[in-house]
């Protein structure tokens, strides 16, 4: 297989990094968010960077969005929540855009640019969202949110990231 890799620079060095690697840094929970930061991270950094990959420890990171999958994939690749570089920020909140969309907002600066980005509509299912809200879920709710998350996640992979996300 083939998999497409976010590339970023450390000291002028290449690094690259799969879908694949990111899970297996950050686990099994909640590959739909690792696919969101992936998707984010492919779309912004040619944006942030036009001239090439990016220096990984010079990209911030503000989010609205709360979930781990995404930390730990913006983690693994910029180290920035090591380096107080990521933070998750209320405030970036978009309550007009409806409850499944309202926090699936990311703003990342490098070098003097930034760049904010937002899902585009169709991507989350409500489903995920009431079910991942509920409290005392039953183990067949547990296995349909797992399915929700891991089938999220391959659609995401499977579009190009500016079929996913768009700048505003």
């Amino acid at each position: 297989m083939n998999e497409t890799k976010i590339e970023v620079l450390e000291d002028g060095k290449p690094l690259a990094y799969g879908f694949t690697d990111i899970m297996h840094y950050h686990g099994y929970g909640f590959p739909g968010g690792v696919a969101h930061a992936f998707k984010v991270m492919e779309r912004a950094f040619p944006l942030l960077s036009a001239e090439g990959p990016p220096e990984r420890r010079e990209i911030s990171i503000r989010t609205a969005f709360r979930g781990p999958g995404g930390r730990d994939a913006f983690e693994m690749v910029t180290r920035a929540l090591t380096e107080g570089r990521y933070s998750v920020d209320p405030l970036l909140d978009r309550p007009e855009r409806g409850d499944i969309l309202a926090r699936y907002v990311f703003e990342l600066s490098y070098r003097g640019r930034t760049v904010t980005l937002q899902l585009r509509d169709g991507h989350v299912r409500e489903e995920f969202i009431m079910l991942g809200r509920k409290l005392d879920r039953t183990p067949q709710e547990e296995e349909r949110l797992a399915w929700l998350k891991q089938e999220m996640a391959d659609r995401l992979l499977a579009l190009p990231p500016e079929a996913v996300y768009e700048e505003g």
